[in-house]
Formats: C-alpha cells, structure tokens, sequence
C-alpha cells in the first residue's frame, strides 16, 4: 500500500476522475480531495493510496508533470504528518506574551469579581 501526493489540482477537479486518471496505472484504493473546513471548496491537492508500491511508483512516473485542466500535476509520495507545531517563522516555544500558562488553567474556577478602577 503507498499514498500519493497529488498537488496543483483544478478546484473542479472530482474523485472520479482522480480515480480514473490513476487507475489507469494500477489498483487505487481509495481517493481523498482536501477540502477547507469553512467553505467546503477543494483546496488543490489530494491523495491517493495505491494497493501495489510498483504500480504506485510507475503512476507518479507516468504522470507528474501532466496537465490536468490546465494545471501541471505535481505528484511525490505522501509523506506522514509530522508533530512539528504548524505557523509561521521564527522558532517553537509559545505565542502568548510572559505569564506563563494558558487559559485553561483557570478552568472549574469561578471568576473573581473586580473593584472599580476609579
């Protein structure tokens, strides 16, 4: 079994075809195009789990670099999320000013009321 990248999509693009386009190639277990949570709108890649490793390879030879609605398909194997925080820039540690801890750090507690600031 091997998951494949498939990036640089046309929006329009629909399971059927992706499944099309490589099963012409070898066995494709399953298709999954990603879409944005909000709108539900593909977001341009997706990927696809091949049943053999050898058809797979011979699919992302075959294939990277087509066109597919105008768009050059870049393909590579899926590579497993890694635990690295996701976000912009400059190194980990956290996004929140000193003070140390978080919001839920006050969690089951009742709010104190506050004096008057005049």
């Amino acid at each position: 079994m091997k998951n494949l990248y498939v990036g640089n999509l046309p929006h329009s693009t629909t399971e059927p075809e992706l499944r099309g386009l490589f099963e012409a190639h070898g066995a494709v277990e399953k298709v999954s195009i990603v879409t944005d949570r909000e709108t539900g709108r593909a977001r341009g890649f997706a990927f696809v789990e091949m049943t053999n490793a050898g058809e797979a390879e011979k699919a992302v030879a075959a294939l990277n670099g087509t066109e597919l609605g105008g768009r050059a398909l870049k393909i590579n194997e899926a590579k497993p999320k890694t635990d690295a925080p996701r976000g912009g820039g400059t190194g980990g540690g956290k996004r929140f000013g000193g003070g140390g801890g978080s919001r839920d750090d006050y969690q089951g507690h009742a709010r104190q009321p506050r004096e008057p600031r005049w």
